[in-house]
């Protein structure tokens, strides 16, 4: 397994990821029209100053994270998703979000934010055990997108680890 910076060959994999977690498994009714931002990968995150990672496994997307660059030196992340046979003890969320924290780090991000779903239980504990607190939606930064079906926020403090 490894994770690589994501580029355009990826696109239709990270789609075909994606949407059927959404919509199987979570029953979350998204379509990939409902979020163009997975076709325009690099014009919605990487040109904007944030980042696109995927995680790779014999060649194939078995992982994704992405990263928005807010304003006052804090971000976003969005797009985390792992395959079922991967979740857990294989630790490829952990590795993805290690990633990203990192890169942040290295680029001086102070706070992350994200937003996500009610019933996405295993998220929000994998969140809270990996250093992000529950905030009210209106602590969200304002230039945060909310995406209407997020009902959960969180934020990790960067500069006090």
């Amino acid at each position: 397994m490894k994770i690589v910076p994501f580029e355009e060959k990826y696109t239709q994999e990270v789609v075909d990821l994606i949407i059927p977690i959404q919509r199987n498994e979570f029953n979350i009714m998204l379509s990939v029209e409902d979020q163009p931002d997975l076709l325009r990968i690099k014009e919605e995150y990487i040109d904007t100053g944030g980042n696109f990672w995927v995680a790779l496994f014999e060649g194939k997307v078995i992982g994704t994270i992405a990263l928005v660059k807010l304003q006052n030196h804090c971000g976003a992340i969005k797009k985390m998703f792992v395959t079922k046979d991967f979740r857990g003890e294989k630790q490829i969320g952990r590795k993805l979000l290690d990633t990203l924290v990192s890169n942040c780090k290295e680029q001086g991000y102070e706070y992350l934010y994200l937003g996500t779903v009610e019933v996405l239980k295993a998220a929000q504990k994998f969140y809270k055990k990996n250093g992000f607190e529950l905030i009210e939606k209106t602590e969200m930064p304002k230039d945060y997108h909310l995406m209407d079906v997020d009902t959960v926020f969180f934020m990790r403090d960067l500069m006090n680890e």
